[in-house]
């Protein structure tokens, strides 16, 4: 990957976390508003809920209040019909004047006069009072009374004293409500099914005698049973109630566990004709039979969820009532305030999230198209770079290479590429040993690695099996983004020129034999002196570590040290007797005489130069005069310390040849005086330790 390209994955991938954290950022915001006008609207409904529980409770009160009355009306009924004084009088004749038989009649067979009034009497109130049984349809006087309503006078011991048509026998539940009704108190026989399928009610009050008092024993009671369903249940309706869900429902407990209800429901379920288990879940009428009042969000018969107001503890019956209000109805309008308020906040909170994407999209596409243009310029200028260096590196003789730390090609240049016979884009990517074989790859894949280790350039020159010699150099080229550290390879192809310069130094050491060929026939007292000297002066400089081209500088120097011998009168380097001190200046000076004639020869080192300083001394008595120490050069310092050994080592004339160990010594003697240190030791350390102490044993016997 590039590094163009690394970049814009790099932007991407910032751009993408960037858009990451605005939509979390966003959608905390959406759940947090959301949150809030779910309070918000459950506050309101809650303040909804608070207000339908005052306008239901309200509604139930006057609900509970209407039926209370009107129990209490009939209980007036028929209190009022028992304390009629008539009827106190003439009941207490008939229980007194005999016992009246089962149609109110006496044992005489005649009915007395005051069981006519009674039963005059209560007809008249049971028609006023609406006890009266219901009359059939049908005109027919042969068609009796249902026995479902009507008025009766009853002994305290339950039995009819005179009664109007229709009314019930006193038995069974009706009995047990008569004769379990408390002394001298009121009561109501709870709702229940006549025989026709109706519902149907009974009301009792004691009759006193005249002048008496309700501590005195009652004479009996005034019994009214009556059909409830047309005056009971309309008291359940609201007048003005607008709601459509709206209703009143009377329920009661049947045993522990069940609840039934009174009054007929909406669905067309008569009278006492449902009964549920008082566990049905959230069931309104469970609430209502266990509680004085409440109000709650439960579900109706039909598991509807309504709002109810409950009301129990009715004065003379076990029952309770409801006044329930369908949710859906009742809190329609918080509902659809809450919709409204949870549908803007979502638009508002959509509005916010397109704004937000608008402008970071815009934002994002600005600096998008900011960053794809410096990128594009970048990529031009580094096509463009590389083309340029693609043509310059193409165009040079060397071959550039750039590897990977695993030796794969990452750049070749047209040279490199042409010595393995593929093109530069085909090698890159591929392993060296792949393209070169494994052979030729060893020794480049070890200097790759060597300028890794040690961070800095590596050159070697060699030589191959095919008689080619390279110049590598191996550079460390760092890491840079999105290009690992590698190292980049030039291999100068070096043979033509060390074949040139094999042939010059073929050339110059053949000119250079031929001088000395020519010296040493003039001197034959000094043949192959200089020879020696030049050999000599090579092993001490390479005993002293000079550079190759300074070794051999010393040699060549040493070699043509006498040439300038042939500028010398042959009778005097033939001389047998003791040469004068004139003579031997001539001598000596034949060596300065030898780098003017070498003056304008180009070797590889400076070699006139070299003879001009050989007469020199370290301390700075010699020729050049005032020349010493390091200002001597070190080329010239060997000649000095080769030159006087080889002499010590050869017989003249006017002496013998001294002993390798003597000539050491005497060397030894004026080092630091004329000879410098490191040369005199190279020259120790080449006969000691080099074996050149016998090779010159020798040749010192041969000079």
């Amino acid at each position: 990957m590039s590094d163009i390209e690394a970049r814009a994955a790099g932007q991407r991938r910032k751009a993408g976390v960037t858009l990451a954290i605005g939509l979390i950022v966003l959608l905390a915001v959406a759940v947090v508003g959301v949150l809030l006008v779910l309070r918000f609207v459950e506050d309101q409904r809650q303040q909804d809920l608070l207000a339908w529980q005052t306008r239901l409770s309200i509604i139930a009160d006057s609900r509970k209040a209407d039926v209370e009355a009107w129990i209490t009306r009939q209980l007036d009924d028929v209190s009022s019909l028992a304390n009629n004084a008539s009827l106190q009088l003439y009941m207490a004749q008939l229980l007194t004047g005999g016992t009246p038989d089962e149609n109110g009649g006496d044992n005489t067979g005649e009915t007395p006069f005051e069981a006519d009034y009674l039963t005059n009497l209560l007809t008249v109130a049971a028609e006023r009072d609406g006890f009266a049984a219901p009359k059939p349809t049908e005109v027919n006087a042969n068609v009796a009374l249902p026995a479902v309503a009507g008025m009766a006078l009853v002994d305290k011991d339950g039995k009819v004293l005179v009664a109007t048509p229709g009314m019930p026998p006193i038995e069974g539940a009706l009995k047990d409500f008569v004769l379990n009704l408390k002394p001298g108190t009121r009561g109501v026989m709870d709702i229940f099914i006549d025989s026709t399928g109706e519902a149907a009610m009974g009301f009792a009050a004691p009759v006193y005698g005249v002048q008496a008092d309700t501590t005195s024993q009652a004479l009996g009671l005034v019994v009214g049973v009556k059909q409830v369903a047309k005056e009971l249940f309309p008291l359940l309706r609201q007048p003005g109630e607008t709601m459509k869900t709206a209703r009143d429902v009377l329920v009661r407990k049947v045993g522990d566990d069940t609840v039934e209800y009174i009054s007929p429901l909406e669905d067309g379920t008569p009278p006492l004709g449902l009964r549920l288990n008082k566990n049905t879940p959230e069931l309104d009428a469970a609430l209502a039979v266990v509680a004085a009042s409440g109000f709650a969000l439960r579900r109706d018969h039909a598991g509807r969820e309504v709002l109810a107001a409950t009301r129990g503890a009715f004065r003379d019956v076990p029952w309770a009532l409801i006044y329930e209000v369908e949710r859906k109805e009742a809190l329609a309008d918080s509902d659809a305030r809450a919709s409204r308020l949870l549908v803007m906040l979502l638009l508002a909170v959509g509005f916010v999230a397109v704004t937000l994407l608008a402008a970071w999209w815009l934002i994002s596409s600005r600096r998008y198209a900011e960053s794809a243009e410096r990128h594009r310029a970048t990529a031009e200028r580094l096509e463009s770079q590389r083309r340029l260096l693609r043509l310059v590196t193409d165009s040079q003789p060397t071959e550039i290479a750039i590897f990977n730390a695993d030796n794969k090609y990452r750049f070749a240049n047209k040279a490199a590429a042409d010595r393995t016979g593929l093109s530069p884009d085909d090698l890159v990517g591929k392993p060296l040993e792949n393209v070169i074989g494994p052979a030729a790859a060893e020794p480049i894949e070890a200097l790759n690695k060597k300028a890794l280790e040690a961070n800095q350039p590596v050159e070697e020159t060699r030589k191959l099996p095919t008689g080619r010699v390279l110049h590598s150099i191996h550079v460390p080229v760092p890491a840079s983004a999105g290009e690992p550290a590698g190292v980049l390879v030039t291999h100068e192809d070096l043979t033509d020129a060390f074949r040139e310069r094999e042939r010059r130094e073929r050339l110059q050491d053949q000119l250079v034999n031929a001088l000395v060929g020519v010296v040493d026939r003039r001197d034959p007292f000094s043949a192959e002196h200089s020879t020696r000297v030049g050999k000599l002066a090579r092993e001490i400089a390479t005993e002293m570590g000079l550079t190759p081209v300074q070794i051999s500088t010393a040699q060549t120097a040493g070699q043509l040290m006498n040439l300038g011998k042939i500028l010398i009168d042959p009778a005097l380097l033939t001389k047998g007797a003791n040469l004068t001190e004139d003579e031997r200046q001539q001598i000596r000076r034949a060596m300065l005489a030898s780098g003017d004639l070498l003056q304008g020869v180009e070797f590889d080192g400076p070699v006139s130069e070299t003879l001009r300083q050989a007469l020199t001394r370290w301390d700075g008595t010699g020729v050049p005069a005032g020349l010493k120490g390091e200002d001597i050069l070190p080329t010239a310092r060997v000649i000095a310390v080769a030159n006087a050994f080889v002499g010590m080592l050869s017989a003249r004339a006017h002496r013998s040849a001294l002993t390798v160990d003597d000539a050491i010594n005497a060397i030894m003697h004026d080092v630091g005086k004329a000879f410098d240190r490191r040369a005199v030791a190279a020259l120790v350390n080449y006969m000691d330790n080099r074996a050149g102490r016998a090779e010159w044993v020798q040749g010192a016997g041969a000079s």
